[in-house]
């Protein structure tokens, strides 16, 4: 797919540190419960660390206990890419950024989260920016 935002690799590199890269460009997973807003209960929008799309909003967030932020829809439907996931032996969803193509993590269906989709959108948060409401 064509995004509107494409960067060579090496520009990728320099503008990510090594973690984010490794999971925003090559589909890695930080480890449960060490990210930064895995926990957070701030009010405001989460956006693509890679290229700033506002992705998800706090409105939507909620504790699966899961070890990732999680949320039951994104901010526009357009905002994410759904992708079929078959690496590590498993099927699943990839969400990526519809602007950047860069991944954010896995989308879960039908686990029985008394949330309005009944669906987990479960983030990386190094993929993630979160810029809080105004008060």
């Amino acid at each position: 797919m064509a995004y509107d935002i494409e960067k060579p690799d090496e520009q990728w590199r320099a503008e990510l540190d090594p973690a984010e890269y490794a999971v925003l460009r090559q589909a890695g997973t930080e480890p449960a419960f060490v990210g930064e807003y895995t926990d957070t209960k701030t009010k405001g929008v989460y956006s693509c660390r890679a290229c700033g799309a506002e992705l998800f909003t706090s409105e939507t967030k909620f504790d699966s206990r899961c070890g990732w932020p999680s949320f039951f829809d994104p901010k526009d439907t357009d905002a994410v890419e759904l992708l079929e996931d078959s690496s590590h032996g498993m099927r699943r969803t990839e969400v990526r950024c519809a602007r950047c193509g860069s991944h954010l993590g896995h989308v879960f269906e039908g686990e029985g989260y008394a949330t309005p989709t009944d669906q987990r959108y479960c983030i990386n948060s190094i993929s993630l920016t979160l810029a809080p409401e105004a008060e």
